[in-house]
């Protein structure tokens, strides 16, 4: 998509931190971190929620969640424990309509979250 902020980074279009990168997925450091690590972890394909997912996309969110395990790993949060998220639609708090899980750790995380 043309106007799609994460799109524009997996082109190479807008700067990012990459910490990850394969042939289907992309993780880049959040540029407003809401904890000591804060990731992002997409698809390349441009997909705008997890409900735009059909049967046809199942090795692909296997591969992002492989991704995001790779991330938490590569930031040191595998042991002491991290936080997955994947924020769907206004009501869920989503701001950028391209599919993305936020990896977060490195402190305590409360419950419940929002």
């Amino acid at each position: 998509m043309s106007d799609c902020l994460f799109c524009k980074i997996v082109e190479k279009k807008i700067p990012a931190k990459i910490v990850h990168e394969d042939d289907e997925t992309l993780a880049f450091d959040d540029i407003n971190p809401q904890a000591p690590v804060h990731t992002l972890v997409i698809p390349k394909k441009h997909v705008a929620a997890v409900q735009a997912y059909g049967s046809q996309d199942q090795l692909l969110i296997g591969q992002l969640l492989l991704a995001c395990t790779k991330v938490a790993k590569g930031k040191g949060l595998a042991e002491s424990g991290y936080r997955l998220v994947a924020n769907t639609g206004r009501d869920g708090g989503q701001t950028v309509f391209h599919l993305h899980f936020h990896v977060m750790g490195g402190r305590p995380m409360g419950w419940p979250p929002g």
